[in-house]
Formats: structure tokens, sequence, C-alpha cells
């Protein structure tokens, strides 16, 4: 199923989107419970579904980020695409390309909840702070059943649904400290969205994954070219690291992010990036300049 947290009547909601008649209709939540997002259902530990109520054209509601708030940092993984890992590696920015440029284990970092915004959102940028902010597009893997100690063969158990993520990234930032949470946690550098879907509604096989910046393409891969793939970061994060419902795992993005080219291509004022997954939907956002 396809699930979405939207704002009907200043009022915070999650429901069950039907792309063929565009509606969405409303899981019978408390509203104190839809505050969380999908996690009201992730919440309910095999309960099952709530009913629905009456659908709701979905141009007559305010898309969120389907988890507007995670409970902690997202995890995320980095250079998890071999072209994507040259480039990254040939770029002067990447403090583990000592190690070689394709990792030998997922290279693992975070951003911070409050990056999260959602598809439509102002992606905020500071030219005081940094002139070198870039896109990222990657699929997001959001957990709906605690473990820890998790064998490959068992991971899938343990995911709920996936959706789209946008890591923007402060280069400049990302390449002036060793670790990279502050080039990644900068305020809205997380869009989310537009919704996510359950894990027997993806195929994670077939799936590509696009991004573009203005109508043109820069990225253009599949799920399936992972170097690491979703056991395996699963199993990795989850040694001596119990991971929660609600937990969202960021997997890479592939070959294409602006650092890439010669000379860069960092985002500007105005840019719209949009970025697709088959079988999810299309996450897109305008960066602005942040007013002074």
């Amino acid at each position: 199923m396809r699930v979405a947290t939207f704002s009907i009547a200043g009022e915070r909601r999650v429901g069950l989107v039907d792309l063929e008649s565009r509606t969405v209709a409303p899981f019978d939540l408390p509203v104190e419970s839809a505050a969380s997002g999908v996690l009201a259902l992730i919440d309910r530990n095999g309960a099952g579904l709530p009913p629905t109520l009456s659908p709701v054209p979905l141009d007559r509601v305010e898309l969120e980020a389907p988890v507007p708030r995670p409970r902690r940092n997202i995890f995320c993984v980095g250079k998890n695409y071999h072209e994507h890992a040259h480039e990254f590696a040939r770029s002067g920015f990447d403090s583990s390309a000592g190690a070689g440029a394709v990792p030998k284990h997922p290279i693992i970092f975070s951003k911070v909840p409050e990056t999260v915004v959602p598809t439509g959102a102002a992606v905020l940028m500071d030219a005081s702070v940094s002139t070198a902010i870039d896109y990222e597009a990657e699929l997001a893997v959001i957990i709906g059943k605690e473990g820890r100690g998790i064998a490959p063969e068992n991971a899938f158990e343990h995911v709920w649904g996936y959706t789209i993520v946008n890591d923007v990234t402060a280069r400049d930032l990302q390449g002036r400290y060793s670790q990279w949470l502050i080039g990644k946690s900068q305020d809205t550098f997380c869009p989310m969205g537009p919704w996510a879907v359950t894990r027997d509604e993806f195929d994670l096989e077939s799936a590509a994954i696009r991004c573009f910046v203005n109508d043109d393409l820069r990225q253009d891969s599949r799920i399936s070219l992972l170097i690491f793939d979703i056991p395996t970061i699963i199993a990795t994060l989850s040694q001596g690291i119990t991971l929660k419902p609600g937990d969202i795992i960021a997997t890479g993005t592939p070959v294409g992010v602006g650092i890439g080219f010669d000379p860069p291509k960092y985002l500007k004022a105005g840019d719209v990036v949009r970025v697709e997954i088959d079988g999810i939907g299309a996450l897109e956002n305008r960066f602005v300049e942040r007013a002074q």
C-alpha cells in the first residue's frame, strides 16, 4: 500500500493513497497518533490497519514528509554505488578516499531529524555558511520491527517500507571536517516523500532511480546496483545497535551528483530538484536563499 502523511483543515492525518483516483483516504486515527505520520501505523505493532474514512482529493491536501520528525538521526550510507564511489573519490572532498574509492564495508553517517522537509517545501541555502550545495537522490528504508544482530537473510522481516530522500549536502563543509554530519545536517537538508510504500509494494530489483535539476537529467541508475544491498546494510547497522521501529536508513546515491562534474554543478537559488524512484513516486523541491 501507498501511505501519505498530510495536513487538511489544520490537522495532520495519515491516509491510504489511490493514484488512479488521485485521492487519499484518512485512517481513523486519533489526531495525537497521526501527528507522528506513518509511525502511527508502525506503532500498532501488528494490530492491523485502522478503518479508513471517506477519500479526499489529493489536490485538496498538503503533503507532509511520511515521517515528519524522525525519532532519532537518519542513518545514511555513503559511496554505495560503484560509479559514484569513483566520482566522489576524485572530487577531493572525500575524507575516506585514502582507504580506496570503493569501500570494503558500508560507510555510515547520519543526518539530524530537523533536516526533514516534505515534497514541495523550500530547501534553504545560506551563502554565509556554504556555497557548494549538492543533491543526492536516494532510496530510504523505514524499519518496522526492532532488532539487534539481524542476520542478512532475516533483514526484510524488519523492513516496513520505503520512501525517497534527497540527501542534500554542503560539499565545502563535508570537505572541511573529517565527519560528514555538519555538511549533511543543515536545516531543511533532507527532503522526504512524497509518501511511503510498504515492503510488499516495492520491487527492489526492477526499480530505477533518477534525479533532475531544472528538468536536466543528472542521475539515472537502478536500486539493484547498490554495492551493499539492504540486507547487508541492516545487518551492519544492527551489530551492536538496536534498530527501532521508525528508524530511517538512506541507502546511498548513484553517479551524477554535482561534485562529479568539471567544474562542479552546485545548486543555486531557484533550482528545482526532482527525485524519482519507480514504484514510489517523485519528490520535488525548490532551493531558495535563506532570508537574512
